[in-house]
Parts: C-alpha cells; structure tokens; sequence
C-alpha cells in the first residue's frame, strides 16, 4: 500500500488552465496566428512545452521559444497567485494526512515560483517537501523526484504519483510508483485514457479511494 502521495502541482491542486489557455493565446495573438479554445487546448497540451507551442502554431522564427518561456513565467506568476485551488483540496489534504499518508508536492515549475505559491495558498504545512525544478527552461521533473526518494530511503513501490497528464504518468514509471490521473487539469480525459491508469474528476476523489483501500 501507497505510504507516499506525491501530487502534481499546475491542474491537479491548482487551477490554472484557464490562465495558461489566455497567456498561449496572447502570444497566437501577437504573432496573428489562430487562438485555440479551451477544448483544442487539452487536447494538444503536452510535454516538453515547446512541443505543445508548436502544436499550438507558435512560430518561433518569430520569437524564441526561451524568450516565450521567460515573458510566460513573467506574467504567470503573479496572476497565479488569484487562482484558485480545485474545490474540496485543502480537506483532501487533511484527510489523507490523517490517514497517515506523506505528501509530496512534485512539480515542474520553479521551485522558487512554487513555494511562493503554495505560501500563498496556505498548503505548505500539508507537505512533507515541496519539489520544483532549478530553472523554467528544465524539462523534467524526474532527476529531482528520485533524489528525493534517494535522500528519504523511499522505495517507489510505496509511492502513488497524482497528475494530470500523459507526462506524469512517465514520471510515475520512471519513479517506479503506482500512478492516478486527474481530468480537471491541462489534458482532456481522452488524452488521459490513454495511460490506461485510474482517472480521478479531482484530488478530492483520493479520499473515498483511500476509505476503501484502508
């Protein structure tokens, strides 16, 4: 049984589709290129981002994507902070810790950036760590996860990784623990199903399925 929970951050305890949907567009709507809607969007997104930009129809013969990347973590992290968790979060994460679970948050954004964001939303007692990446062009969040893991004596079988997307699936095997996905983030449920794990409306779901396990 799972000891470990380590959650995703961006579209699994924080709501920032919508807001990332708006700033791709600004920048389709710089370069006068087509927007995408909120549902061409979920179904494109993707790891690494430079490929979802593409898909998108970013040209970066127009503009570099480092510079996009620097002037999209610009403008994203001060809006970030008037976003909202998904409903019912925070009592998941009571819950669980509770329950005896260790939290982890995991995630692919700055870790400077995040613990600013997880400062303002009040979770950071919640967690054990709080993972970010050194810097916003990395590409991966796996080096530092098995670190972690390294450091802590975990084993990834007593690890259940929550995502919402293809990406942190592989992270999950690359870590060697079970894996869940959440449909309320950046990829659509028909993207999700093709990881063929359990797919969960949000995190707040984890709390039934941890009353049934136990």
């Amino acid at each position: 049984m799972s000891k470990y929970i380590f959650l995703d951050f961006n579209g699994t305890i924080i709501d920032d589709v919508d807001l990332c949907l708006d700033l791709l567009n600004d920048i389709l709507r710089n370069q006068n290129k087509k927007l995408v809607t909120k549902e061409q969007y979920k179904n494109i997104f993707t790891f690494p981002v430079k490929k979802y930009y593409e898909l998108a129809g970013v040209d970066f013969s127009i503009e570099s994507f480092e510079s996009l990347a620097d002037k999209f973590i610009s403008a994203y992290q001060p809006l970030s902070l008037k976003c909202n968790l998904y409903p019912n979060s925070i009592c998941a994460f009571q819950s669980l810790q509770k329950k005896g679970y260790h939290l982890v948050i995991l995630s692919a954004s700055e870790k400077n950036n995040l613990l600013e964001q997880c400062e303002s939303f009040g979770i950071v007692p919640y967690f054990d760590a709080i993972l970010g990446i050194d810097n916003i062009h990395a590409a991966s969040k796996v080096g530092i996860a098995l670190s972690y893991m390294k450091e802590q004596g975990i084993q990834g079988e007593d690890v259940l990784f929550v995502g919402d997307t293809l990406h942190d699936l592989e992270v999950a095997k690359a870590m060697g623990a079970d894996c869940m996905l959440v449909s309320c983030g950046h990829q659509s449920t028909e993207v999700l199903k093709q990881g063929g794990v359990p797919i969960l409306s949000s995190v707040y779901d984890l709390v039934d399925m941890m009353n049934e396990v136990n």
